[in-house]
């Protein structure tokens, strides 16, 4: 167990008796006058699983406005795990799915002293409530091709439903290089309903998740907390069918980066679980600590990552981030565990997220191309303008395997410059063809085919579309003078492709891709 300096905080008695069990063996060699003391180890819930059965008579099909939406045409199988993320068999890329119930009790949390911006939190247990949740497992169907490290990602429910962006942009590292993957339903709305298009489990296929129950989200830490425990340290059923976890990454994107941002603060310090997170697409601030009907404690309006951790955390930020989302004022300087990626050209959501992510199976150069679609995610989003088609997943899969990285090796992710802004700090400095300078470089923007942005779309459209940003693809005429030749394009492509996998924001299997299809591309450029 690796020893901390962090006073124990938790009022549950079966952690705490651990904790002095420890003290009293690990730790009676030391100096009483310091002797150093342990980490808790979250609650184990019970384990219901694999889930099978659900799409009865009833599932699948929603109201969407004036439209009946069968869910069966938006490629989701009955009798299936429900939540957005690949949409393909991934037993074809050599995965395995499967889906658990957790129970069990869970806690929320209040402060012991004010919670300051600086995010060096100190929070007991406070209330309890039974609940019933649902963990979803991606693991390797070979044990042998299981690289030891396991990805936890809190579901995003902004939607009204559990979605895993993070899973979608990062899969195809995640599969080609062994992680294994667990989606966390964290949040009420996912299971109970809520939300903007409000497709909770519980409404999408009531025979199958009509047993689940969640008290509200302030237990959402504890539940996500015990979630990873039932996987990194199981008792009875292995969700994880044996593997062996050497470590252990948590990620989440949007709202699950918010409450990401509260969970590192507060409650990570107090237990052995984590050894780094992924923090993406956060806003200013923070999820709240607790919210009605349990104490209501929100978090400072400016709220930086802690940096007392030795765990290392990597916030990656697109453009739409930082004034859109307002964490323009949460820019925090590298030091020790903590890193900032802001990526250039990039948005909040994009067309690889709800399009090409989930059908992409890691080996199609032509997922690189950047293309002008204003369909936002048929038939829910659709835009006035096309949206954004930038290089964030591509730094999204880069940041989760520097995390890794480190965690496993000690050296730490690559430093990033960041954006760059106007004197005022008001806006960003554009380039002379409208793309933004400074930040995390790619061949998006430094042999670019397009002004691609986290921001664009119309004030009236703002609610969705406006967090996915836009894409406006140069005319024949600007791409005749950036690329007279068609070898000038394809030079100038793997140039920045070379910069971008030299400075660790792209990873060389993607390079290849990149440059694969800058080959074989019909993009209109010179002879």
């Amino acid at each position: 167990m690796v020893i901390s300096q962090r006073k124990i905080r938790s009022l549950r008695a079966v952690a705490t008796l651990s904790a002095l069990l420890c003290m009293l063996t690990a730790c009676s060699n030391t100096s009483d006058s310091n002797p150093p003391q342990q980490k808790n180890q979250a609650a184990n819930p019970a384990i219901e699983g694999p889930i099978s059965g659900g799409g009865a008579a009833d599932c699948c099909v929603i109201n969407f406005g004036p439209l009946a939406i069968d869910l069966r045409t938006q490629g989701y199988v009955p009798g299936t795990p429900f939540y957005a993320g690949v949409s393909f068999d991934e037993a074809e890329v050599g995965y395995r799915e499967t889906e658990y119930f957790i129970s069990g009790s869970a806690v929320s949390y209040i402060a012991t002293e004010e919670l300051h911006p600086e995010g060096n939190w100190r929070v007991q247990a406070a209330d309890a409530a039974d609940y019933t949740s649902r963990i979803v497992v991606l693991r390797p169907m070979d044990a042998a091709a299981f690289n030891g490290t396991v990805v936890v990602e809190w579901f995003n429910v902004t939607g009204g439903l559990d979605a895993a962006p993070d899973l979608t942009q990062m899969h195809t590292e995640l599969m080609r290089e062994g992680y294994a993957w667990v989606g966390v339903s964290a949040q009420r709305v996912g299971i109970e309903g809520g939300g903007a298009f409000d497709l909770p489990l519980k409404i999408i296929d009531q025979q199958r998740y009509g047993a689940l129950q969640h008290p509200g989200d302030s237990f959402s830490y504890d539940i996500f907390s015990q979630a990873a425990q039932a996987v990194r340290h199981p008792v009875g059923l292995d969700p994880l069918d044996g593997l062996s976890v050497e470590r252990m990454i948590a990620v989440g994107q949007s709202q699950s980066a918010f409450r990401l941002v509260t969970y590192v603060n507060a409650i990570h310090p107090m237990l052995e679980l984590f050894d780094g997170f992924v923090i993406h697409s956060r806003s200013n601030g923070s999820a709240p600590l607790s919210q009605l009907p349990q104490a209501d404690l929100a978090t400072p309006e400016t709220v930086f990552i802690r940096e007392d951790l030795p765990e290392p955390v990597l916030t990656l930020q697109t453009e739409t981030d930082i004034f859109r989302l307002g964490s323009v004022s949460q820019r925090q300087p590298d030091s020790g565990a903590i890193r900032l990626w802001e990526v250039a050209g990039s948005a909040h959501s994009d067309v690889y997220t709800t399009i090409k992510g989930p059908i992409d199976r890691g080996d199609d150069p032509t997922v690189a191309d950047v293309i002008s679609n204003n369909d936002a995610r048929p038939p829910f989003i659709s835009c006035p303008l096309p949206v954004n088609d930038g290089p964030g997943h591509w730094v999204a899969r880069a940041a989760v395997a520097a995390v890794d990285n480190w965690v496993r090796s000690g050296e730490a992710a690559p430093a990033a410059p960041l954006l760059a802004l106007n004197p005022q700090g008001t806006d960003f400095l554009y380039d002379q063809f409208g793309n933004v300078q400074g930040g995390v470089r790619t061949p998006y923007v430094d042999a670019p085919v397009a002004r691609l942005s986290g921001d664009g779309q119309p004030p009236a459209n703002a609610a969705f579309c406006g967090l996915f940003g836009t894409t406006e693809l140069f005319d024949a005429a600007t791409l005749g003078v950036l690329y007279p030749t068609r070898q000038a394009y394809i030079e100038a492509i793997d140039n920045a492709t070379d910069e971008s996998v030299a400075a660790g924001f792209l990873l060389p299997k993607d390079a290849q891709l990149i440059k694969a299809r800058a080959r074989t591309s019909d993009i209109a450029v010179g002879s």
